[in-house]
């Protein structure tokens, strides 16, 4: 005789989605746009997946003075007006990563989906052994945004330090001191990724909301493992196209 069988997936649908919202992050990206800008558009793409499928999302800022979880209820819609709100006055004060990745530790909600949004230059080597605790109770994503090497001449770009406001010194900009800043800043990605590789999480590179809309649909598509495919929806890219 026929019989019915219904099968419950034993995982929780939370996601957390945390950011950086320190002064560093109001470094500017060769696009033009500021750090937190790139890295807000990425937290946006995993908020358009997670709520087609009726996740339950937490949204966390954090620098030095304070981590915020951040109240939302309702869609997408919502999610942007939160987010938008939430931003205003970023870059008050310096980051704080430490605090941040230790506020991830913590989150009891087992097996749930854990981006952490930050620049290229904030995770140290220092920080790794918290990330392997992350990761090893919840899929990890960490957003990593690149920002413009100062060394670099780009056009329409007012490259300047973000405390004093001073201008990179014209004889400090040549292909060697570029070529520097870009190999440190691939070999600091790299060992980044090295360390979530061991447990299937990913690392999303990019300098622009451009390319970052093409490596999350690269990475979550067919690399991020069976955990994550679960917490955004399989293998649903569709549901982002003009999102």
């Amino acid at each position: 005789r026929p019989m019915i069988v219904q099968r419950e997936r034993l995982v929780t649908s939370r996601v957390w989605l945390l950011l950086d919202v320190g002064r560093e992050m109001t470094g500017l990206c060769p696009s033009g746009e500021r750090a937190y800008e790139v890295a807000a558009n990425a937290l946006r793409m995993f908020a358009a997946l997670s709520l087609r499928r009726s996740d339950d999302l937490s949204l966390v800022l954090a620098d030095s003075a304070s981590i915020t979880r951040v109240p939302f209820h309702g869609g997408f819609a919502q999610f942007e007006r939160t987010l938008d709100t939430a931003l205003d006055g970023t870059g008050k004060n310096p980051r704080n990563m430490d605090a941040l990745l230790t506020y991830a530790r913590r989150i009891a909600d087992r097996e749930s989906l854990v981006v952490v949004a930050t620049d290229e230059r904030a995770v140290q080597e220092r920080h790794f052994h918290d990330i392997r605790l992350i990761a090893h109770a919840h899929p990890v994503v960490m957003v990593d945004v690149a920002t413009a090497n100062p060394f670099v001449p780009h056009a329409g770009l007012r490259v300047a330090d973000g405390v004093s406001h001073r201008r990179v010194p014209a004889f400090l900009i040549d292909h060697r001191a570029a070529q520097a800043v870009h190999s440190h800043r691939e070999y600091a990605a790299a060992a980044l990724q090295h360390e979530l590789d061991h447990y299937g999480s990913r690392v999303i590179c990019a300098e622009s909301s451009e390319p970052m809309f093409a490596n999350f649909i690269g990475t979550l598509s067919p690399g991020v493992d069976q955990r994550g495919r679960d917490r955004l929806g399989g293998t649903g890219i569709p549901m982002v196209k003009g999102g």
